[in-house]
């Protein structure tokens, strides 16, 4: 039986998933996201963004679209950073709703149809983990990090770097997007705040890795706090 949680017939939905070596992840991704949506009634598309992968990441995501219509590749030459593999995402996307996740397998994809019915009343449904997977330190970091972006911006987000997330892809049309690293998501409320944007937040579970590691972490935050001091002045200066 087709399951209908849509609240239009005008909608449809841009997935995609950035990739960074997750050679034994693509595939799981990619049929979790069809088999999903395919229960959902929307038309939709597959993004899978390949950030300058050396593993067999490339040559995957390449196969995968040469035997499904629905899927798009967008592929960097050389990793470019996490938050610009969200840009091509976002920009790739065509469809009147936009979906990203992380291509680690770290959520359940049959937690996104639920999401749908409060896009009647949103901009955008960002997430919190329930029961987070990680370590204390690195657990700590996001709680730092998500105070600091709200008090600057003046968010109430429980969960910045939540990586389920879901939006109407019009915002995409009228922010700018400039952060390459992890600060994007953080730009892009902000920005959309201040365009008056409407979002609201639901829990989601969180599982732990099933292949693969998390990248090196400290060259990250450097990296986000030196694109914080600069997008933070830009988006004071815009009013």
């Amino acid at each position: 039986m087709t399951q209908n949680t849509t609240q239009s017939a005008q909608d449809s939905i841009s997935v995609f998933f950035p990739f960074h070596n997750e050679q034994e992840n693509v595939r799981r991704v990619y049929e979790s996201a069809r088999e999903v949506l395919g229960k959902m009634g929307l038309d939709y598309e597959i993004i899978l963004v390949d950030d300058g992968s050396t593993d067999q990441t490339p040559q995957i995501v390449d196969a995968i679209a040469a035997r499904d219509a629905r899927v798009k590749v967008v592929h960097h030459k050389a990793k470019s950073g996490y938050g610009a593999a969200l840009q091509s995402g976002f920009r790739a996307a065509t469809k009147t709703l936009v979906f990203y996740t992380d291509g680690d397998c770290q959520f359940d994809l049959n937690e996104l149809p639920p999401l749908l019915p409060l896009m009647k009343e949103y901009d955008i449904v960002t997430p919190y983990r329930l029961n987070r997977k990680e370590n204390a330190r690195r657990r700590l970091y996001a709680y730092l990090w998500t105070w600091l972006i709200c008090t600057l911006f003046g968010l109430k987000i429980r969960d910045m770097n939540c990586a389920f997330k879901l939006y109407k892809r019009k915002i995409f049309d009228e922010i700018k997007m400039e952060s390459k690293g992890t600060l994007l998501n953080s730009e892009i409320l902000a920005r959309a705040k201040r365009r008056g944007f409407t979002m609201t937040q639901v829990g989601v579970h969180h599982y732990p890795r099933a292949a693969g590691k998390a990248g090196p972490k400290t060259k990250v935050i450097f990296k986000a706090f030196w694109e914080l001091g600069r997008v933070y002045w830009k988006i004071r200066a815009e009013g």
